[in-house]
C-alpha cells in the first residue's frame, strides 16, 4: 500500500496539473466561463450579455487598473479627529472642526490667518490672486492645503517655506504658469501634487524629486506642456501616478521615465505625441495602467510594450496603428483591458480578455454587418431593386413606344439602379462569409481588391443614377417650358448622352485607384466599402474628392431637378389657368407625379448631403446611422426609379394594356 505521505503527494500533484491545465485549456483567443471547462471567444466576454452558464464572461470587467484603488488608500482619514474645534484663531465665515478650517467659497482675497497648529486649511472657490513670500511658515503642522478654483497667478519661490509636514497640495483651477525651480524646497513630506487645468508651459530644467522625495501622486492635467525631459524627473523613484492628459506635449527625451520604477498608473493621452522613443517604458515594470489614447502617433515600435510585464490595462483610442502586429502585445501576460480605436484591431490581441471597441456601428466582432436587421434588409433591399429593374427593362423591350430615344434613357437608367442592387447583394454575399468571424478578416477584407471594386461599383450606380436623372429631367424640362421650339433629342445625340454619363460615372469611380498616395484606401475605410463618411485620417485628397463629388456634383444635380420641376409644374398650371375639370385633374395628377419624384429624390439625398457636412465639421457619427444610409437610404432611388419612371407612367400603362389585349386577341 501506498504511504499517507505519498498518497497526499500525488493528490496535490494531479490538483496541480487540473489548476494548470483548466488556466491554459483554452485556445488563444478564447477564455474559461471561471472555474468550468467551457471557453468563450474573446468577443462574447464582457459584452453586455450572459453567454457562460454561471454567468462568469461578464464578471471583473470593469477596469480598477492603476490608480482607483490607490485613490481610495490614499483619501481614507488615517486617525479619527474631534469634531469640536481645537483652534484659537480662524476667521468668523469660515467652519472649524478639530484641527481643520473650511473656508471654500468664502470670497476670500487672501489667505487668512489661523491657529499655527492647523492640520487641514481648505480655501476653494475663493479670488486670491497671489502666495507671497513664506505665506504659510507658521503652519508647521499643515498635513492638507486645498487652493483649488482660484485665481492664482504668481506663487513666490518661498511661498511654501516651513510646510514641512504638508502631505497634499491642491492647486487645480488657477491661472499657474511658471514653477520656479526650489518653489517645492521645504516640501519632503508632500505625497500628493495636483495642478489641474493651469497653464504651466514646461517643468522647471532641475529635478522636482529631490526637492519632494515621497512625492506619491502628480497630477498636471489640462496644462501647456509641450515637452517632457529626463532631467525634470530624475530620481522621481517614489512616484506611482503621473497624470499628463491633455497637454501639447509633441517630445518626451528618451529616459524621462527611467527612474520612476514604482510607476503604476502614467497617462499621457490627448497630446501631440507623434512618437514614442523605443525604451521609453523600459523601467517601468509594475506599470498596471498605461493611456497613450488621441496622440498624433505615426508608429509605434512591435518591442514598445516588452518590459510592461504588470501592465494589466492600455488604452490605444483615437491612435492609428499602420503596423500593427499580434508581436506587439504577446508578451503582455497581465494585460486584461485593451482600448483601440477601430474594433478590427482586437483581432491582434487574443490574448487580453476585454478588448474595446467591440464595433464600429457598421460591423462587429461576428459580423460584417453589426445589426441583423439590415443583415436581413440588405437581401430584400437588393432583390426588390434587381427584380424591378431587369423587370421593367424586359418590359421595355418588349412592348414598343413611341419615343425610342426616351426609352433608352430609361433602360440605362435601369443597369445603373441595377448595379446598386448587385453592389447589396455583394455585401451580403461576403456578411454570410465571414459570419461568426468577422473581427479575424476585417482588416484584410477593407484593403482587398474586392472591396475596393464593391465600392466602386456602388460610386458608378450612384453617379450614372445622379446624372441620369439629371440629364432626363433636363431633357422633360426643355420640352414643357419651351414647347414651341420643337426641342427633341435624335438617336444619335441620347446615345452621345448615354455614353458620355456611363464615361464620367465611370471616370469618377476609378480616380482613386489612379494615385493611393493622394487617396490612400478610399473605398476600404468601413465594412460596406462605401466612402460616405470622413474622419481625422483619411487623407486630404480623398476627402477634397468626396466632397467634390456628393457636395459639388450630386447637390448640383438635386438643386437642377427640383428647379426644373418647380417650372415644369408652374408652367403646366400656367397654361391649363382657362381649362374646364379635365384639364384641371390633369394638372393635378401631374403635380402628384412631379411632388413623389421630387421627394423620393429629397429623401435620398439631403441625409446624405448632411451625413457630409457633418463629418466634415468633425462631429462624432455613429456607425450604425453610416450603415442605415448606406443599406436603406442610398438605395431608395434605385428601387423606386422604375415605379416612378415606367410602371406608374399612363403612357406606359397604356400601351402595356394593349400590348396584352393584341396578345389576347391573338390567343382566341
Amino acid at each position: 500500500m501506498l504511504s499517507p505521505l505519498l498518497l497526499s503527494s500525488l493528490f496535490c500533484f494531479i490538483a496541480f496539473l487540473s489548476e494548470s491545465s483548466g488556466s491554459d485549456m483554452c485556445p488563444l483567443g478564447q477564455f474559461p466561463c471561471g472555474n468550468l471547462s467551457v471557453c468563450l471567444p474573446q468577443p462574447q466576454h464582457c459584452n453586455g450579455q450572459q453567454d457562460c452558464p454561471n454567468g462568469a464572461d461578464e464578471e471583473n470587467c470593469v477596469d480598477n487598473s492603476g490608480w482607483p484603488h490607490l485613490f481610495d488608500a490614499f483619501m481614507k482619514k488615517r486617525v479619527q479627529e474631534s469634531k469640536e474645534c481645537m483652534l484659537d484663531i480662524y476667521p468668523d465665515v469660515c467652519h472649524c472642526e478639530g484641527r481643520k478650517v473650511n473656508c471654500n467659497g468664502r470670497n476670500l482675497l487672501h489667505v487668512p490667518p489661523v491657529s499655527s497648529n492647523v492640520t487641514a486649511l481648505e480655501l476653494n472657490s475663493n479670488r486670491i490672486k497671489s502666495l507671497s513670500r513664506e505665506l504659510f511658515v507658521r503652519y508647521r503642522h499643515l498635513e492638507r492645503l486645498h487652493l483649488e478654483s482660484n485665481s492664482i497667478e504668481i506663487i513666490s519661490k518661498r511661498a511654501f517655506s516651513g510646510l514641512y509636514s504638508l502631505r497634499k497640495l491642491f492647486l487645480s483651477q488657477n491661472r499657474i504658469a511658471s514653477l520656479k525651480a526650489g518653489i517645492f524646497s521645504d516640501l519632503g513630506s508632500l505625497e500628493w501634487l495636483s495642478l489641474l487645468n493651469n497653464s504651466v508651459e514646461q517643468f522647471p530644467r532641475t529635478s522636482i524629486c529631490p526637492e519632494m522625495p515621497r512625492l506619491n501622486w502628480l497630477e498636471m492635467e489640462g496644462n501647456k506642456i509641450s515637452s517632457l525631459w529626463a532631467s525634470s524627473f530624475k530620481n522621481c523613484s517614489s512616484l506611482t501616478v503621473l497624470a499628463l492628459r491633455r497637454n501639447y506635449i509633441s517630445t518626451i527625451e528618451e529616459g524621462t521615465f527611467a527612474d520612476m520604477h514604482m510607476l503604476i498608473d502614467l497617462d499621457v493621452s490627448v497630446n501631440q505625441i507623434t512618437d514614442l522613443p523605443p525604451s521609453l517604458f523600459q523601467n517601468l515594470q509594475n506599470l498596471k495602467q498605461l493611456n497613450i489614447s488621441n496622440n498624433p502617433l505615426a508608429h509605434i515600435y512591435s518591442d514598445q510594450f516588452d518590459s510592461l510585464v504588470n501592465l494589466q490595462s492600455l488604452s490605444m483610442e483615437e491612435v492609428e496603428i499602420p503596423n500593427i502586429s499580434i508581436r506587439m502585445f504577446r508578451p503582455l501576460n497581465n494585460l486584461t483591458h485593451i482600448y483601440f480605436k477601430r474594433f478590427e484591431f482586437c483581432g491582434y490581441s487574443p490574448n487580453v480578455r476585454s478588448c474595446k471597441p467591440n464595433t464600429d456601428g457598421i460591423s462587429s466582432f461576428e459580423n460584417l454587418l453589426a445589426n441583423i436587421i439590415l443583415r436581413v434588409f440588405v437581401w430584400v433591399v437588393a432583390f426588390i431593386i434587381c427584380f424591378g429593374n431587369i423587370f421593367v427593362i424586359c418590359l421595355r423591350s418588349c412592348i414598343a413606344s413611341e419615343n425610342q430615344h426616351h426609352t433608352m434613357a430609361i433602360k440605362s437608367l435601369c443597369c445603373a439602379d441595377c448595379l446598386m442592387g448587385v453592389y447589396l447583394l455583394f455585401i451580403g454575399a461576403f456578411d454570410i462569409k465571414y459570419c461568426g468571424e468577422y473581427n479575424r478578416h476585417a482588416q484584410i477584407w477593407m484593403e482587398s481588391l474586392s472591396c475596393q471594386l464593391i465600392g466602386s461599383l456602388a460610386m458608378l450606380s450612384t453617379e450614372v443614377s445622379v446624372m441620369m436623372l439629371t440629364y432626363m429631367t433636363l431633357e422633360k424640362y426643355l420640352c414643357i417650358v419651351f414647347p414651341f421650339q420643337h426641342y427633341r433629342a435624335g438617336r444619335k445625340q441620347t446615345l452621345c448622352s448615354l455614353i458620355f454619363i456611363w464615361l464620367l460615372g465611370f471616370i469618377i469611380a476609378v480616380i482613386p485607384f489612379w494615385d493611393k498616395q493622394t487617396f490612400g484606401n478610399f473605398y476600404g475605410r468601413n465594412g460596406v466599402c462605401f466612402p460616405l463618411h470622413s474622419d481625422q485620417t483619411e487623407k486630404p485628397g480623398a476627402r477634397c474628392y468626396s466632397t467634390a463629388i456628393f457636395l459639388g456634383l450630386n447637390l448640383l444635380a438635386f438643386v437642377v431637378i427640383v428647379f426644373s420641376y418647380s417650372s415644369m409644374f408652374y408652367s403646366v398650371q400656367k397654361t391649363a389657368k382657362t381649362a374646364r375639370q379635365t384639364v384641371y385633374d390633369r394638372e393635378v395628377s401631374i403635380a402628384k407625379r412631379f411632388f413623389f419624384i421630387v421627394f423620393t429624390d429629397a429623401m435620398c439625398w439631403i441625409p446624405i448631403f448632411l451625413l457630409k457636412i457633418l463629418s466634415l465639421l468633425r462631429v462624432q457619427i455613429a456607425g450604425t446611422i453610416i450603415l442605415w444610409v448606406v443599406i436603406f437610404i442610398l438605395p431608395i432611388n434605385s428601387a423606386l426609379n422604375p415605379i416612378l419612371y415606367t410602371i406608374t407612367t399612363s403612357a406606359f400603362q397604356q400601351r402595356l394594356k394593349q400590348c396584352l389585349k393584341y396578345r389576347c386577341q391573338q390567343t382566341n
